[in-house]
């Protein structure tokens, strides 16, 4: 057996025994605390969570025991469902990186997520995008890092009570659900001119074949036809 196939062998079995860190509700603040995360959010079920799982665990293994960064699995089918409803996942499986308090998905907005990863799915893409990304960033465990603005945001919300926070936290929440509310009305709105137009449209069309364009166009093809003819 050849170096190479020993080294290969070591470094697959060390992967498979790499336990994948599994986020859920009693155990995400306190497993993310400090740190630039990379979540795979899955269903058991989901084909493409089946394909990506041996890249991804051994992503896991990679950054294992690291102080700054964490690469985890949250089951939105089990106890990490609660999760993937707060943070707005559709689809399976979706990928997260960032700010651990800071991945909700803002979908009704037309604006570019940069909080889902979007590129390429093979070990070497996603471990070319962890080591570039998944950096210490300015975040309210690391303020030495936030510029001068959100320093100042951050020591402002320390300043306050935690009542009077919670409460500023429940005003902007409800703007989001306000916001998300009116796009839904608007939706409908729109899809009910759409029906409109369509029922409108249907009915000139039947309007125009109960006229008699049919007949009209055979009526042409015979006329032609006998045009050739005479021609001949």
């Amino acid at each position: 057996m050849t170096a190479k196939r020993i080294a290969f062998l070591l470094a697959l079995s060390s992967a498979s025994l790499t336990t994948a860190i599994e986020l859920t509700p009693d155990n995400f603040d306190s497993a993310t605390d400090g740190k630039t995360v990379f979540l795979k959010f899955f269903a058991p079920w989901c084909g493409h969570c089946k394909a990506l799982k041996p890249d991804w665990d051994k992503l896991i293994a990679d950054f294992e025991g690291s102080e700054n960064q964490l690469i985890a699995d949250i089951d939105c089918t089990a106890e990490g469902e609660q999760l993937c409803e707060e943070h707005g996942i559709q689809g399976f499986p979706t990928l997260k990186w960032g700010d651990p308090s800071d991945l909700q998905s803002l979908d009704f907005l037309p604006l570019p997520n940069h909080k889902d990863y979007e590129g390429p799915r093979d070990y070497d893409s996603l471990k070319q995008f962890a080591d570039e990304n998944l950096k210490p960033m300015c975040s309210v465990k690391n303020i030495d890092l936030c510029d001068a603005d959100k320093k100042a945001q951050i020591e402002k919300y320390q300043g306050m009570s935690l009542d009077e926070l919670k409460g500023l936290v429940d005003e902007e929440e409800t703007k989001i659900s306000d916001a998300e509310e009116e796009f839904m009305r608007e939706v409908e709105k729109l899809q009910a001119a759409y029906e409109q137009l369509m029922d409108t449209k249907d009915k000139k069309v039947a309007e125009v074949k109960a006229a008699g364009i049919g007949l009209m166009k055979s009526v042409v093809k015979n006329k032609e036809a006998a045009d050739n003819k005479d021609e001949l």
